[in-house]
């Protein structure tokens, strides 16, 4: 009988051991850029109801109407988790954070699930990092979002990226600029691609997101939603450029940005890299005043920012960026014989506690693999035990960078390696 292969499922791929540590250093740039910001991590699970994220999300979007990974379990349905914003604001309306006084800064790092075509940057399981203000209807907190996302980049070493930025309005906005490009685009609608002609009828601002060439000629002469904004979210948008401009943040007005998701009011912006070629966005976001009261909770403003981290990997790659400084083993304990051996057992802990870290031969290798283990594994030091120095009480540590060596006891050596 044959046996059975398994394989990952196709858009989930493994994260090895070779490439976690790129993985560490991001995740370890986030967390400190988020603390000096004073914002605080929030974990929500990966599987959530599927209402949650319909009403949250809305339920003409692609992410709704085709890309979810949703099951059933009894009267139950569920999606695993397409983003984070929604979540977020389930967990901050379920656990009545408001209670906790002031704004909820809250950041997120983790995977999301979306059944869409596997491409360069984003996979079926992909990886988000991202920052919400809740509570903060000032343009100061449209700003200090902005600022926390262009900081981690800029922490990685990626600058060669444009901040684009617009106002997709209130409802009201909203609701007037949906029929002036209803009114513009349906003359036009045979000459337009089937998915421009589909979201025509479901929500005609997403024909604004498209990259069919053939929808680009009329995207371009469209109305733009500036030209719509009400008094209110006129003053808010020029608000939140002023501040740009006091901190000396670049940016480009685009009028045709627009956010992939329903709940988004007001400020919406973008971050692109050229790096990433026609999938040129890096991470985005904006203001949504309307989602917290969506999903069960009072009218809260709010405003944050996601990215995706395989997206910012691919950047590293193109600009040449190692986010893995060299890791090396403190210690590698090399043994010849069987009382040799048990020595090494017993002491590793010992040199593990003194904050070092540590390893050796589980295998019985000849001191020649052994030493080719240790140089393998990038060891600072080498401690060799054998007959001879069991007897007589000090053994031989190699320093394997100078290539220089000395007989210690143990106690010597110990004192040696953390002083």
């Amino acid at each position: 009988m044959a046996q059975p292969t398994f394989s990952t499922h196709v858009g989930m791929v493994d994260i090895l051991p070779d490439e976690v540590g790129k993985w560490q250093a991001l995740e370890r740039i986030i967390h400190e850029e988020a603390k000096k910001f004073n914002f605080e991590e929030i974990r929500t699970p990966i599987m959530e109801q599927t209402e949650l994220i319909a009403r949250g999300v809305g339920q003409l979007t692609d992410i709704v109407s085709k890309e979810m990974f949703a099951f059933e379990r009894g009267d139950d349905q569920y999606v695993l988790r397409p983003e984070c914003t929604a979540p977020v604001a389930r967990a901050f309306v379920e656990h009545h954070l408001e209670q906790r006084g002031g704004t909820q800064n809250l950041y997120y790092i983790g995977p999301m699930f979306r059944a869409e075509k596997p491409q360069k940057g984003r996979q079926r399981q992909f990886h988000q990092f991202g920052a919400e203000i809740i509570g903060a209807d000032d343009p100061a907190a449209d700003v200090d979002i902005i600022t926390l996302m262009m900081s981690i980049y800029d922490r990685v070493g990626i600058s060669n990226t444009s901040l684009k930025i617009n106002s997709v309005g209130d409802p009201a906005s909203r609701k007037a600029y949906t029929k002036a490009l209803k009114d513009y685009f349906r003359p036009h609608l045979d000459e337009m691609s089937d998915i421009s002609r589909e979201r025509f009828e479901k929500n005609p601002l997403r024909i604004l997101d498209s990259k069919e060439e053939e929808d680009q000629p009329f995207i371009e002469n469209a109305p733009v939603i500036t030209d719509f904004l009400t008094e209110e979210t006129e003053a808010h948008y020029a608000r939140v450029k002023e501040l740009l401009k006091e901190l000396e943040i670049p940016f480009e007005e685009d009028p045709y940005l627009v956010r992939g998701l329903d709940y988004y009011t007001r400020t919406a912006f973008e971050l692109i890299s050229p790096d990433l070629g026609a999938q040129d966005a890096l991470g985005g976001g904006g203001r949504y005043d309307l989602l917290i009261e969506e999903v069960g909770g009072q009218h809260t403003p709010a405003v944050g920012f996601a990215a995706g981290m395989e997206r910012l990997f691919i950047a590293c790659d193109e600009l040449d960026i190692n986010l893995v400084e060299e890791e090396m083993l403190d210690v590698y304990i090399v043994t010849l014989g069987d009382e040799a051996r048990k020595w090494g057992i017993n002491h590793l802990p010992k040199l593990r506690k003194a904050g070092l870290s540590a390893s050796m031969d589980y295998i019985g290798r000849s001191i020649k693999a052994q030493m080719k283990d240790a140089d393998r594994e990038n060891a600072r030091h080498v401690i060799i035990v054998g007959g001879n120095e069991l007897a007589e009480g000090k053994f031989t540590l190699r320093n394997m960078k100078a290539s220089e060596e000395d007989s210690y006891s143990f106690d010597e050596i110990l004192n040696k390696l953390t002083n």
